[in-house]
């Protein structure tokens, strides 16, 4: 493993970087001496004030950024003129790029001496895709490195008001994709019925039928509370309440849209206590629990 400075100048920011660490695969580096290197970046939920400083120093000192749908204009406002911005977002049944061909663009572009980002929303490697990505650019020895980002559970939850664990309602939290494949119920809903546990669904919106009545299904009670976030930190943010039992009637009766998250346990029922962010226009027409 060997250590480089990051690409993003120190002046810039008012905090001297450490060294920045890369990894390059001993066997299959690139011989091309002028090489470029990518940093997987992870963008936060949306508040452009999420992002950490590394995050920032890279963005702004970027080549080329190629960057996902979830991205808020704000984060995206950072990117220099200078740089080459590519939109390689997915969205259900469309995606602007396929993940093989983002892969290896990646590649492409490093070899080509370019300092890239490559920026996602949330956290890269939960339901980001991250290890995929990075995966080939081992195997090529591109030089890389990894930025964690505020993901969209810690997010979105805390701008709610909502603890994902709590000593009395919580010791445990569960990250589940609610992105269902092929509109299959595959996913080991007897284990999501737990006592003290929180679930989260990421991209639940669509499947939120399918969630709920499986969980009741599998023994889990309708009078579960159930928060669904539409947009989370922004200032979009919608927060609909309720239970297993009407939570779908309820967002129905909202037209929420996505992006969302859905929190499913008894540390919703905090929020009406904990909502710091009740200002919010949006928030004004919420249901209660």
């Amino acid at each position: 493993m060997s250590q480089r400075q990051g690409f993003a100048s120190r002046k810039n920011v008012g905090v001297a970087p450490g060294p920045t660490r890369y990894r390059t695969n001993p066997v299959t580096e690139n011989p091309n001496d002028s090489a470029g290197e990518v940093a997987l970046v992870g963008a936060g939920p949306g508040d452009p004030e999420l992002l950490t400083i590394k995050a920032w120093r890279l963005i702004t000192s970027a080549e080329v950024v190629l960057y996902d749908r979830l991205v808020s204009p704000e984060i995206l406002s950072l990117i220099p003129e200078t740089a080459e911005r590519v939109h390689v977002g997915k969205q259900r049944a469309n995606h602007a790029l396929p993940q093989d061909q983002i892969n290896q663009r990646l590649v492409d572009l490093a070899r080509e001496g370019r300092k890239v980002v490559r920026l996602k929303g949330g956290d890269p490697f939960i339901f980001g895709r991250g290890g995929e990505e990075i995966e080939t650019l081992a195997a090529a020895g591109v030089r890389f490195q990894v930025v964690p980002g505020i993901t969209a559970a810690s997010g979105c939850a805390a701008y709610s008001g909502i603890p994902l664990t709590h000593r009395d309602h919580a010791q445990s939290v569960r990250f589940v994709t609610g992105h269902l494949k092929n509109n299959t119920c595959d996913l080991p809903w007897k284990d999501f019925v737990q006592t003290n546990q929180t679930l989260v669904f990421y991209m639940g919106l669509v499947g939120l039928p399918i969630i709920c009545k499986q969980l009741m299904g599998h023994g889990m009670s309708p009078d579960m509370p159930v928060a669904l976030v539409s947009k989370g930190t922004t200032p979009e943010q919608v927060v609909v309440t309720g239970t297993l039992a009407n939570i779908v009637a309820r967002v129905q009766a909202h037209k929420v849209h996505p992006p969302t998250l859905v929190i499913i346990g008894q540390v919703v029922s905090l929020r009406s206590k904990l909502d710091w962010v009740g200002g919010v226009p949006e928030l004004a027409d919420e249901q209660p629990v």
